[in-house]
């Protein structure tokens, strides 16, 4: 009979960078990938998996409006439990630092079914930034039987906290191989090709992270501010479903003639938007990733990164949560056509396209079904 690999995830950003593992799966004999989802953010989750051909096998429907993150774990540590029961689990694949990824790690341990953690190792060194996913991932990577560091970075971080060499494997990130895969298909919608033909360029922005919700306004005057002194430059905003975000950005932005508030965009939308904009304005980690997979600048609202390679590379500019240290970043680019120039086309240091099949090959693996892969080197 073939191992049961559940594929566990409850974000949209978890599913679309599980969707080259599952597939990957899928191709593995003696492996069979079944989906399951908590439903931490159910629209957004589903729409991101329709644009690879996916649904889940199955969905906790943990999500609430305006639920706490106490409140969240403790419904999905019950019904994850039975679930896992319910399909007999071989094995549980957990992607990333979202909540359910170490839900989904704590409930498969107590049910003594062995854990692979995908994207594991990444560090920003500071508990509360991101907040909660620093801890998530450091506390997932605990209880793991494999580790997936897509760089040699992370894998470095893994030996520093002790972890087995025999049991991580570099493979890249997964966000690669997805962000490729939909921008060979997809394209830029009308009103915004519109926007290229007639002179003016696209800048692309995200802002939700938790941590950042205290100055999410004042981040918000920062952006109006730049809109009004580059009114050739067009700002996409896809504003995120949580209320405490949209209650902080619409009352600053909305109204402006090139700022443009857009419900949330689905992967198929949001790629080609990405790779036709001249610089992403993010708080996100995986549009760290896939900014530098698609050869666009990136300036991150963070004050750290997990993701240290892009800026090594270049492709990354840190420009922190302080409103006037942001503005003087974000206009310098804005401003500095060579150093958007210098930014774009940086060797990609995050993957090659290849983790979702590293990924499965190794599991298979695990299972004593194939040779162990090679880690991926690097650039």
């Amino acid at each position: 009979m073939p191992k049961r690999i559940v594929v566990a995830f409850g974000t949209r950003p978890e599913a679309t960078k599980m969707a080259p593992v599952i597939e990957a799966l899928h191709a593995r004999d003696g492996l069979e990938p079944i989906i399951l989802v908590t439903g931490q953010q159910k629209e957004q989750l589903y729409s991101a998996l329709e644009v690879f051909g996916l649904r889940p096998d199955a969905d906790l429907e943990t999500m609430t409006d305006r639920q706490t993150l106490p409140g969240l774990a403790s419904r999905i540590l019950p019904a994850a439990a039975a679930k896992l029961r319910e399909l007999r689990a071989d094995y549980v694949l957990v992607h990333g630092d979202t909540l359910t990824t170490f839900c989904m790690a704590w409930t498969s341990f107590l049910e003594g079914i062995p854990v692979g953690h995908v994207e594991a190792g990444l560090r920003s060194g500071n508990m509360r930034e991101p907040f909660p996913e620093e801890a998530n991932r450091k506390l997932t990577g605990v209880l793991t039987d494999l580790d997936f560091a897509p760089t040699s970075g992370a894998r470095e971080n893994l030996l520093r906290e002790g972890k087995n060499p025999e049991q991580i494997f570099v493979t890249g990130q997964t966000a690669v191989d997805a962000v490729r895969s939909v921008a060979a298909r997809s394209t830029l919608e009308g009103r915004w090709q519109g926007k290229l033909e007639a002179g003016k360029r696209l800048i692309t922005v995200t802002m939700h992270r938790r941590e950042n919700w205290p100055v999410l306004p004042d981040l918000a005057e920062v952006l109006r501010r730049l809109a009004l002194e580059h009114p050739q430059t067009h700002f996409v905003y896809p504003v995120h479903l949580n209320p405490t975000v949209r209650e902080a950005v619409y009352p600053v932005l909305e109204g402006l003639e090139n700022f443009e508030l857009t419900e949330p965009l689905d992967y198929a939308q949001m790629t080609p938007l990405m790779r036709s904009s001249a610089l992403l304005i993010t708080d996100s980690g995986g549009l760290q990733e896939e900014g530098a997979s698609l050869g666009v600048p990136v300036a991150v609202l963070r004050n750290v990164t997990e993701r240290p390679e892009g800026l090594e590379a270049g492709v990354l500019k840190l420009a922190g949560t302080e409103p006037g240290a942001a503005y003087r970043v974000l206009s310098e680019l804005l401003s500095s056509e060579s150093e958007l120039e210098q930014m774009r086309g940086r060797p990609n240091p995050y993957g090659d396209g290849g983790a979702g099949l590293r990924i499965a090959q190794a599991l298979s693996w695990r299972f004593g079904l194939s040779s162990r892969p090679q880690d991926w080197e690097g650039v």
